[in-house]
């Protein structure tokens, strides 16, 4: 009897262990069938995945654990509680808490763990984990992809320790190779629903673009155009299927090397202008990109065109180029025929200014009252001509980019004082009280010096011809980037909405000013020009009826050297006796007869013996007779561009112990003047005035 019920019992068992195969087999084939692999939504598949695996080997909760990007942790993903018939997910184990159980997953097939709480590999687990939720066996299947752990199938005993079989480890084995097989799927599925939208969205881009784009095989056969090339070439894209891309596009020499670079890969992409031949035979300009695609094995494959229609483009930039060089002509003959009235204009003027200085300093006869009136009005009619001629010739040169700066470290205290002295007598004529006021720390600034005296004596002269009352001030300060130097005014002010057009050329807020104010509204255009051409700028503030406040802003510049003090111009007049002064010889080399008989007669009525020539031939035998102390020279009968004038001055001995000063109309025309001799050579404008004169006589001839 005994025999008999321990071979019931062996039936019993193998019964039950034949039930619990068929049961894994039936639930494998299940998942092996199961359609939601097949749409690769991993939720979905996971959550089917621990249902069949909980039910099959009874185990109260079946979890599945993948590692973070970084592999430091493993975080649940889905979670089935089998009695609560729920999932769960987000729960997060860190590696660095746990190192023995995670080194079993990644050394062992499978961790089959009867006594979990005390178990080498899992009781790391047991007080965070196990004993949380009354865990006492553990079935842990390692997930394998690509040849690394993943994650892990976590199924979970609870109640009585529990012996685990080897039927249900392999078949814990199977449950991970699944979610291996699911987490595929679902990488596939994003990458092909990815290619899926990529390649839709190419197909819409490539349809809709404004640009044409066109695809030819290697053979440079075209594979397929968009509607835009379609239209630009006048060509369907049937017509254009399989035709060669080449024979609508126009050749130059050295394009097939070019495109040899572009398939070996020497070159990643070609762009270039090309015209097309249309449909009807015109040209249309294109801006041609040419890139290569490469094929599955890495080779190039296709040719991938972006054609851009730049033909009206082209038409433009042809009209443009007319128009340009049609300004440019413009503004050449503009030039040529300013600098010729330039010199026709000074020319009559420097002999009605020198001329006028004789009549006013009784050097020919004295004058009657109405006479030295009507010889006064002749020569400042002079001087306001000539400040505009200088004016529009400054402003032509500047707008043409031809006016160079020399730029040198001034005082500013000599410059203030410089450009106050000068409107002195402006100011106090019309009962203007005149002040200035300098900031400490505002001590030097580089500039072109005759540039800056313009632009502030232009900005004080404004602000005293529109001041009937009150004051006129000129406020220096030193500010972060450089010097501002403000002109303000208690004069009639200006109306806001007359800003824009306050730095225009030619141009006078209201017409009506002209009749009661004279300018011709050249100034302020041509002192911001030259601030902006220092790198810095003019700016106004104005009240109508309270007064303006005009600011000059001057940047610092790098690199300041020694200071230079400006030379006091208002030199006092004087007048040597004449025995001392006919011993000293002047050489009067002047072109122009007035301007010579201005200088000559004046020069010989203070007592100087002078000789006058208007040509420099055999100068330097002139030089060996006359032997002159001074030598005045016009520049205009120096050769045209004489680069050699400076080694010729110091070279010759006859000319070692003899200053020569030239008089011109552009103190910039001899550079080379600028590395001389301050002692030696110096430089006048025309049309000269007696008190320079008398400056550089003082200064050689003392």
């Amino acid at each position: 009897m005994q025999l008999a019920v321990i071979n019931d019992s062996k039936q019993e068992i193998v019964q039950i262990r034949e039930n619990e195969q068929r049961k894994q087999i039936q639930s494998l084939v299940q998942l092996a069938r199961s359609k939601t692999f097949q749409k690769g939504n991993l939720k979905a598949t996971l959550q089917e995945i621990t249902e069949v695996a909980a039910k099959t080997l009874a185990v109260e909760r079946v979890g599945v654990w993948l590692y973070t990007a970084d592999h430091t942790s493993i975080e649940c993903k889905n979670l089935y509680d089998l009695k609560k018939k729920i999932h769960i997910s987000g729960q997060t184990l860190l590696k660095a808490n746990y190192p023995n159980y995670f080194q079993s997953l990644e050394v062992e097939r499978s961790l089959a763990v009867s006594d979990a709480i005390n178990d080498n590999r899992t009781q790391e687990l047991a007080a965070s984990y196990l004993k949380v939720f009354g865990i006492t066996s553990l079935l842990d299947a390692p997930i394998w992809l690509g040849g690394r752990v993943v994650g892990v199938v976590c199924h979970e005993h609870f109640g009585d320790i529990r012996q685990w079989t080897v039927d249900e480890e392999n078949f814990a084995s199977s449950i991970a190779d699944f979610v291996a097989l699911a987490i595929e799927a679902s990488d596939r599925h994003t990458v092909q629903a990815a290619l899926q939208k990529s390649e839709a969205k190419f197909r819409a881009i490539f349809e809709r673009s404004s640009i044409g784009i066109g695809l030819a095989d290697i053979k440079a056969e075209i594979v397929d155009i968009n509607p835009t090339l379609s239209q630009m070439l006048g060509y369907s894209r049937e017509e254009l299927y399989g035709k060669y891309f080449i024979d609508y596009i126009s050749h130059q020499k050295g394009d097939l090397e070019v495109y040899k670079q572009l398939i070996s890969g020497m070159r990643d992409r070609l762009e270039i202008e090309k015209y097309f031949r249309h449909k009807n035979g015109q040209l249309v300009w294109t801006n041609l990109s040419i890139s290569m695609i490469p094929g599955s094995n890495g080779t190039p494959e296709f040719f991938l065109a972006i054609i851009e229609d730049i033909t009206e483009r082209k038409q433009t930039e042809l009209k443009l180029r007319t128009s340009q060089a049609a300004a440019e002509a413009g503004n050449r003959a503009k030039n040529e025929f300013l600098a010729t009235m330039s010199h026709e204009l000074r020319t009559p003027l420097n002999a009605i200014m020198g001329l006028s200085q004789l009549l006013q300093h009784g050097m020919v006869g004295s004058l009657n009252e109405k006479q030295q009136e009507y010889i006064n009005c002749i020569y400042s009619s002079g001087e306001h001509l000539l400040a505009i001629i200088n004016d529009i010739l400054d402003l032509s040169k500047v707008e043409a980019g031809k006016e160079e700066l020399n730029l040198s470290t001034v005082s500013v205290v000599d410059l203030c004082n410089y450009a106050i002295s000068t409107v002195h007598d402006q100011a106090k004529e019309k009962g203007l009280n005149l002040i200035s006021k300098i900031d400490p720390q505002a001590e030097t600034c580089k500039v072109d010096i005759r540039r800056i005296k313009q632009m502030l004596i232009n900005l004080l002269t404004n602000a005293i011809k529109f001041t009937q009352a009150g004051q006129v001030s000129l406020e220096i300060n030193k500010v972060p980037e450089g010097i501002t130097f403000t002109v303000a005014d208690t004069g009639i002010g200006i109306d806001s909405n007359q800003f824009q057009f306050l730095f225009e050329p030619f141009k006078q807020l209201d017409s009506r000013l002209n009749r009661q104010y004279e300018g011709t509204g050249l100034g302020l255009a041509l002192t911001r020009k030259l601030a902006r051409l220092h790198g810095g700028d003019v700016t106004v503030e104005s009240k109508l009826g309270e007064g303006s406040r005009f600011t000059l802003f001057i940047p610092d510049q790098v690199d300041l050297t020694t200071d230079i003090n400006i030379v006091d111009e208002n030199i006092n007049k004087f007048y040597a006796p004449a025995n001392k002064l006919n011993e000293k010889r002047i050489l009067l080399a002047e072109a122009e007869e007035n301007i010579a008989i201005f200088l000559h007669d004046y020069l010989q009525l203070i007592g100087y013996q002078v000789e006058w020539i208007n040509t420099l031939d055999k100068v330097l035998e002139k030089i060996t007779n006359f032997q002159p102390n001074l030598i005045l020279l016009d520049t205009q009968l120096l050769p045209s561009q004489d680069s050699s004038l400076y080694q010729i001055l110091m070279q010759e001995s006859e000319l070692q112990n003899i200053a020569v000063v030239f008089m011109g109309g552009n103190e910039n025309e001899l550079p080379e003047l600028n590395l001389g001799q301050a002692d030696k050579y110096n430089y006048i404008l025309k049309p000269i005035r007696i008190v320079q004169l008398e400056s550089i006589l003082m200064r050689y001839l003392s």
